[in-house]
């Protein structure tokens, strides 16, 4: 016998027993005699011997909400590898690939096939033992009590009977009964929807999301409403999750910034038809301004065909780009500690010539037309322009859904998280040249590395609560901060040269110089460092994070730092396939370890259900565990271990006559 069978309950004096008894007390009225609490610490232990659940890693979506449904669905591939696991050489590659798009997408796949198959009653007959077989599967690493919480509610008890199947022959003719009954009272296709999504379900046990929700793509309030709905899903704040997260609190400069970026890639949509937010005001303004200004820098990067009105969404994007511009002003100016002030350039302007002086040189504007900036007041609002913000203000504090999806920011959000060995977080770590952590000073003290990321997100949070905190405008600011801060790591770059991007034809003003960091992650000692920093064992660690798209098309590898740093932003917005060469990368952790997957091409929803289409994948990097890793070698087991200590001590209280048993 292993030394571990010889393991005993830890020993608990009188004294330790009397220190905690108010504790005891209570934990006595869930579990209030011996057999209760030895029941529960049986349980308890057996679950700690189950494999880890398997983790899916996302990040960078961008509002791409079809490309993030279907990884949801397909979990990354894990579905598929799971159907030729069980089922090998039993079926035949094309019915494989039919069952995976059905598991996919049940509804709309049963729909195409009743049209399709010629006795659909044959078809329930076979597929349905396939689904049954597969849950079983799938389910075979979590406890029954987990499994039926994940159970859909009408099917619950059909699905459980199917599960516990194990051929045998007293029970043959039960099993098929049910299959059979199922089929007569013609509720196979509602039950197949059922399983099917059961199985979505039980593939993966949690979701992180690495930041960036939103932006670029058509449908981000899609994705957060997946998110929401999500059974166990985390977010690791991205910086374009952030200027919503303000705009939600009606921060004035994160509204500007929010439209202005929806107006650049022609999703304005987002803005009026799904979170219902008021833009006649912004047109009323744009058409009245910029009536005879071409704007033809502002054209949307995306042009669907058939579209409608461009060239106002052209003076829409322009005249809020200069309000955005205007409003940053004030930010920077209060704030001289951000160093920022090289983003003042307004005042820089020669308005009669058309040109911009920025470090001692002049450069010719590629547009001289600015109908709404006072040049001897650049940077102030307008009448008309801060009757206009108070509008738009107020139409998006009162979006519902904008509400609700910014506390599932919130609520399920943080600026990082430490997971099961891995280091969740967006962008980056500020470091120097010399590769130590980078301070930024705020309201006169100084943070870094672990310390800074806590007090944004303490910051981040309070904006948003505490509106009338008296230390909320330095709360907001900093969430601003979080954008385009040279110190911020949310963003990890000395600055963003939005006005050089629209105004400058010299490509040299557009560089934006990346923070130190993004060199030191190619180094296995620095990585080492941030996992040391977060509490983590740099041995058995790794970093996780995404924000700068991996160009995987001109060789460039998404492990950093000798395997420590995984960068899993490979452009799963369309903005990003060009330069990028992928659809994005994901990570599977499991209980056997890490997996790297990368996706090159996703076709129509149509065409995967007619033709059994998946997404066009591979694995990149398969960091494989030599010992598998079970519950009690995660975070979740840790908790049970605590769990475990506490009611051996109970039953030691139990047992020493200081608890009375409540029989």
């Amino acid at each position: 016998m292993t030394q571990e069978n010889h393991r005993t309950a830890p020993a608990f004096s009188k004294k330790e027993i009397n220190n905690n008894l108010k504790f005891l007390n209570m934990l006595s009225e869930q579990f209030p005699s011996i057999q209760k609490a030895s029941t529960e610490i049986i349980n308890l232990k057996a679950i700690l011997q189950l494999p880890k659940g398997t983790e899916h890693f996302i990040t960078d979506i961008h509002g791409s909400d079809l490309i993030f449904s279907h990884l949801l669905r397909n979990a990354s591939g894990v579905i598929k590898r799971r159907i030729n696991d069980v089922f090998g050489n039993e079926m035949r590659e094309k019915e494989k690939a039919a069952l995976a798009t059905l598991i996919y997408y049940p509804k709309e796949k049963l729909k195409y096939i009743e049209e399709q198959e010629e006795d659909m009653e044959e078809w329930y007959c076979v597929t349905l033992p396939r689904l049954a077989r597969l849950a079983r599967v799938s389910a075979s690493k979590y406890t029954r009590s987990k499994v039926r919480k994940s159970m859909p509610e009408d099917y619950a008890y059909i699905i459980d009977e199917l599960l516990h199947e194990q051929h045998e022959s007293n029970k043959d003719q039960y099993f098929k009964e049910i299959i059979q009954a199922i089929i007569e009272v013609k509720r196979a296709q509602p039950f197949i929807i059922a399983i099917c999504h059961f199985i979505q379900r039980l593939t993966i046990d949690r979701l992180h999301v690495v930041g960036d929700i939103y932006d670029r793509g058509p449908h981000p309030e899609k994705v957060m409403d997946m998110i929401a709905n999500h059974h166990a899903a985390d977010i690791q704040w991205g910086n374009h999750d952030v200027i919503w997260m303000g705009a939600a609190a009606g921060m004035r400069v994160y509204i500007a910034t929010v439209l202005r970026i929806c107006a650049r890639y022609n999703n304005l949509d987002t803005i009026e038809d799904a979170y219902g937010i008021n833009l006649r005001p912004l047109m009323t303004f744009a058409m009245k301004h910029y009536a005879n200004d071409p704007c033809d820098l502002f054209t949307p990067k995306a042009i669907n065909e058939n579209e409608g009105n461009i060239q106002l969404v052209k003076q829409m994007h322009k005249a809020i780009s200069i309000i955005q511009f205007k409003l940053e002003a004030d930010i920077i100016k209060r704030n001289p500690q951000f160093n920022m002030d090289d983003r003042l350039l307004l005042d820089k302007i020669d308005y009669q010539k058309g040109t911009i002086m920025i470090n001692g040189k002049a450069y010719p504007l590629l547009d001289k037309m600015f109908p709404t900036i006072d040049p001897k007041n650049p940077y102030a609002l307008s009448k008309e322009e801060d009757e206009l913000m108070r509008l738009l203000q107020m139409s998006f504090v009162r979006s519902d859904l904008l509400k609700r999806h910014i506390k599932t920011m919130y609520s399920k959000g943080s600026m990082y998280l430490v997971c099961n060995d891995n280091l969740l977080y967006h962008a980056c770590i500020p470091m120097t040249k010399e590769g130590e952590f980078n301070t930024v000073d705020i309201a006169g003290k100084p943070y870094k590395g672990k310390a800074l990321l806590d007090k944004l997100d303490n910051m981040t949070r309070r904006a948003y609560f505490s509106p009338n905190d008296k230390d909320n405008r330095i709360n907001r600011d900093y969430l601003w901060y979080l954008w385009c801060g040279p110190l911020s790591p949310l963003f990890g770059k000395q600055k963003m040269a939005t006005f050089e991007r629209y105004f400058i034809k010299d490509k040299a003003t557009h560089t934006e110089i990346k923070d130190p960091y993004f060199t030191f992650r190619d180094d296995e000692a620095a990585c080492k460092r941030i996992l040391q920093e977060f509490g983590l064992d740099p041995e058995d660690s790794h970093i996780v994070n995404g924000h700068v798209p991996v160009k995987d098309g001109q060789g460039e590898s998404p492990i950093k730092g000798n395997g420590k740093l995984l960068v899993i932003d490979g452009g799963m917005s369309p903005a990003y396939h060009k330069s990028t060469g992928l659809y994005g990368y994901t990570l599977i952790y499991n209980s056997y370890g890490l997996v790297l997957v990368a996706h090159k091409a996703i076709d129509s929803i149509d065409e995967i259900i007619k033709h059994d289409l998946d997404m066009s994948s591979e694995t990149r990097a398969h960091k494989h565990k030599v010992k598998r890793k079970r519950v009690a070698d995660t975070d979740d087991g840790k908790k049970i271990q605590a769990q475990i200590h506490d009611l051996q001590m109970l039953l030691a209280g139990y047992r020493m006559g200081l608890i009375v048993e409540k029989l």
